[in-house]
């Protein structure tokens, strides 16, 4: 089973976002996640705002933040629900949510990674892990030239 935002709490996320310049918006329990591109308990985006629940996935909380944080700020501020079709966007934020994931306790990016591949995260090479470690130049050249690397 994968990690909840539940059970790291909602403080160390909200930090987060927030030296990123980002706010996270808690959602009630039950209630529609504004902005969810996947639904169900799956993180929102509208803005600058993520929106979450207790029952949301650590790994989905971080990968609509991350994708917030490597986007232009114009678009940023524009976006609603659909983040990107860029195949490069797309990577620098998978790359982005693994590093982060470091700054969260009781995550880590060891814990982030199995739960990128539990939740079906689909890389060539077969896990994050393995496209982490071994297939990842693009992403980390991408969040380089922005200055976004942690």
């Amino acid at each position: 089973m994968v990690l909840r935002l539940g059970e790291i709490g909602f403080g160390p996320a909200a930090a987060l976002l927030a030296s990123h310049g980002l706010q996270l918006q808690a959602v009630p329990e039950g209630e529609p996640i504004p902005g969810s591109y996947w639904g169900e308990c799956e993180a929102g985006l509208i803005g600058s705002t993520v929106y979450a629940r207790a029952d949301t996935p650590v790994h989905s909380l971080l990968h609509e933040a991350c994708h917030l944080i490597v986007m232009p700020p114009e678009r940023r501020a524009r976006v609603h629900t659909d983040a990107t079709d860029s195949v490069p966007e797309e990577d620098a934020t998978c790359y982005l949510q693994i590093l982060l994931a470091d700054q969260l306790p009781g995550v880590g990016r060891e814990r982030l990674m199995a739960d990128m591949d539990a939740w079906g995260y689909s890389f060539r090479l077969g896990s994050a892990r393995a496209w982490f470690e071994g297939d990842a130049e693009d992403a980390r050249a991408f969040l380089a030239a922005r200055q976004l690397l942690p």
